[in-house]
């Protein structure tokens, strides 16, 4: 996300550093916490968890003063521990901030009649301002949201989302002061800028408008956060009167959509491996919901519109999806014609219908694809100008057009807007993310690897370093991973990561099986009883990367963030003599007691993901054995950091603090173990945009200061 050059070598840094303090027994002393007996029984075997009290019951309130004073304890260790290297971070934190545009802006894009923006007030703005100006009159802007204005007084502040009705006049928004998740919705009428008194709380974060401009669609959450009701809200009636829509009486999550037509409100029920799509007509927001095709295990699909026709991407033949329409009068499955066939070199991961051509996007060989169709067969795809980037589609609001907006990056190209020219087959670059303090791509280098696991698949990394580094073996190296829920790691662009790279350090993302880089058996590969895949495949690419001399052993680092804590966790675990330094953000660590209680928030959902230890004893038996909680044994660990946010519903606080005081008490070294939890948000950390690069500098430091400063 960030950037920097011309920052002194590595080891001279190094040597500038004052070195973490080596043995955390010596003052200032850290927190131990206590040891409280709690035994359960499981499928005939004992689990004993002396750190089950770190978990409030009264959560998501935390009033325990037993739980608060032992996390301030961790707090105030972690600022001890920092506080001689507050001068490094300082240094880190200004050079990151400064490679921000203080006013960075959005490209206008259009939506019926006007233009709209969100942009950066200045150099110390944490949020955006939303505005717009009717076609052909910029200079009528004016602001529909200031976010800083809804951010005043409060800790923590997050947009989760913005919805203009149809017409123009009301915009529909959801924040979240707290990090909780729970948004509060409330509409304003931009035309006199005052709000409307309908104001719904504990709501989801999707929204959609009917196109009368008279309802508003949303999605409320249970006690344990799973959004399980569709209700349709009409404009200034109470709303203890509004239309349950649809409930979800499984375990599903409920979401709220809208076809690009703008015909039709989509509403989609679903886990990690199975969907269910129902519709409305937008302009009948009264009427039933249409089902497109009943839930069945495994089959995952979602919906399109066009004309007389819906769009569906669908796994039911193929693994990759393949892309099929049905009349709009009857979408059963039954009638549903195959578009364009599954493939096994090709991944089908996205479909958006515009009037006069739809676009898919897709996956060839670990690389994204943006393919433009016409309606009639005809059909390109699009060229972009590096052989290993990101790319997507980007803002495009209205469905009758012939320029659509891209988003792309790579590891060495800022984050660049583009709007492609269909009939002319032309890029044409609206914007590429400026950074202040000055940028040269040409100092920097980027690769794809491929790295052989040891059960003989080959593991795709990426890794950029600068030009002069110095592939000897000794450089440290910071290795990345995520490989969970079918997400992919893009080869992203991060100015942030330029003052590490222009310290010396290689930056690698291993793309693990577990994430869906290479298609959809890359995901399955790496999920319930093949989760170990991901875990190996991640030290093999570690191992490769040390045989390329890029790094050596003790100078990788390692860091991943929720279920690529679980990685980082698993890692240190299984091969803790390889790191040097390892950062867990938010990691989801105490996996078996988390997929044993069924009321947490994720829990049943996400059985397809790691499996259903209560029901099955083969599943609880695997998770056990590589739960990186469970699996904390007396040996050497590397220096670690360990962070959570108080208020997290997705990987709640005591997952950190449980797995800390566990590692504390059974590990043998006396490197520094650090746990920090942010008292005043949830899973994605602190909100303002500079506040958030606060903790990369924090971060950056720790890794700075704690990587051993030559080979071992």
């Amino acid at each position: 996300m960030l950037h920097r050059w011309l920052a002194p070598p590595l080891m001279a840094a190094l040597s500038a550093c004052t070195p973490m303090p080596p043995d955390p027994s010596s003052p200032p002393n850290p927190p131990i916490a206590a040891r409280k007996p709690f035994v359960a029984t499981h499928h005939g075997e004992t689990l004993d968890d002396p750190y089950h009290w770190l978990r409030d019951a009264a959560f998501p309130r935390v009033e325990d003063p037993e739980i608060l004073a032992y996390l301030r304890a961790e707090n105030d260790y972690f600022e001890t521990a920092m506080a001689p290297h507050r001068p490094l971070i300082d240094t880190l934190y200004a050079e990151i901030k400064a490679r921000q545009q203080p006013d960075e802006a959005a490209v206008p894009w259009k939506d019926g009649n006007y233009f709209y923006q969100w942009q950066f007030g200045g150099e110390d703005a944490e949020y955006r301002i939303w505005s717009r100006w009717p076609i052909g009159s910029r200079a009528a802007a004016t602001s529909m949201l200031d976010e800083p204005a809804l951010a005043s007084g409060h800790e923590y502040f997050r947009l989760g989302a913005l919805a203009v009705s149809p017409s123009g006049r009301y915009l529909a928004y959801a924040t979240d002061t707290d990090g909780g998740e729970r948004y509060t919705l409330k509409i304003k009428d931009l035309e006199s800028g005052q709000l409307l008194s309908d104001e719904i709380t504990n709501v989801g974060g999707s929204l959609a408008w009917s196109n009368d401009d008279s309802t508003i669609f949303y999605t409320l959450l249970s006690d344990n956060w799973r959004p399980y009701v569709a209700k349709s809200h009409r404009l200034g009636e109470p709303i203890s009167s509004d239309r349950v829509v649809y409930r979800e009486t499984g375990r599903f999550f409920v979401g709220i959509g809208k076809t690009q037509s703008d015909a039709y409100i989509v509403i989609s029920a679903g886990d990690h491996v199975t969907s269910e799509v129902r519709v409305i007509p937008a302009l009948r927001p009264d009427a039933a919901p249409t089902l497109i095709a009943p839930r069945r295990s495994n089959h995952e699909y979602d919906v399109e519109h066009h004309g007389e026709h819906f769009y569906i991407r669908t796994n039911d033949r193929h693994e990759n999806f393949r892309l099929a329409r049905a009349p709009v009068a009857d979408p059963s499955e039954s009638n549903w014609e195959t578009v364009v066939d599954g493939s096994d070199a090709v991944y089908l991961t996205g479909l958006v219908c515009f009037r006069d051509f739809l676009v898919l996007e897709e996956r060839i060989d670990g690389l994204d694809q943006v393919r433009v169709r016409n309606y009639d067969g005809g059909e390109h795809r699009i060229e972009f100008p590096e052989d290993a980037y990101d790319a997507g589609l980007g803002t495009n609001a209205e469905y009758v057009t012939d320029v659509l907006r891209l988003d792309y990056e790579s590891m060495v190209t800022p984050q660049t807007v583009f709007d492609y020219h269909i009939g002319e087959k032309r890029l044409e670059t609206r914007k590429v993310r400026t950074v202040p303090t000055g940028y040269d791509a040409s100092r920097y280098a980027t690769e794809r690897l491929l790295i052989r696991a040891r059960d003989g698949v080959d593991v795709p990394a990426s890794i950029v370093y600068r030009r002069d580094f110095r592939r000897d073996g000794t450089a440290p190296l910071l290795l990345y991973g995520y490989g969970a829920y079918g997400v992919a790691m893009t080869p992203y662009f991060s100015s942030a990561r330029l003052s590490l790279l222009d310290r010396g350090f290689a930056f690698a993302i291993a793309h693990v099986r577990g994430g869906d880089e290479l298609g959809h058996h890359w995901y399955e590969d790496g999920k319930l009883q093949k989760r170990t895949n991901t875990f190996n495949d991640f030290i093999d690419v570690a191992k490769g990367l040390i045989a390329k001399r890029y790094t050596g052993q003790q100078r990788i680092a390692i860091m991943g963030g929720s279920a690529g804590g679980t990685l980082v966790g698993a890692a240190v675990n299984d091969a803790p003599s390889l790191w040097g330094a390892a950062i867990a953000q938010v990691p989801f660590v105490d996996v078996l007691n988390t997929m044993l209680d069924a009321e947490l928030p994720l829990t049943q959902l996400e059985w397809p993901e790691w499996g259903n230890p209560i029901d099955d004893p083969a599943a609880f038996r695997f998770i056990r054995s590589w739960s990186p909680y469970d699996q904390l044994r007396p040996q050497r660990y590397p220096p670690m950091l360990v962070t959570a946010g108080l208020n997290d519903p997705r990987v709640p606080y005591w997952e950190a603090a449980k797995y800390v005081a566990r590692l504390r008490s059974v590990k043998t070294d006396t490197q520094p173990l650090l746990l920090k939890v942010d008292m005043g948000a949830g899973h994605g950390g602190k909100s303002g945009r500079f506040e958030a690069l606060e903790e990369v500098a924090e971060e950056y430091a720790f890794l700075l200061t704690t990587l051993a400063p030559g080979p071992p």
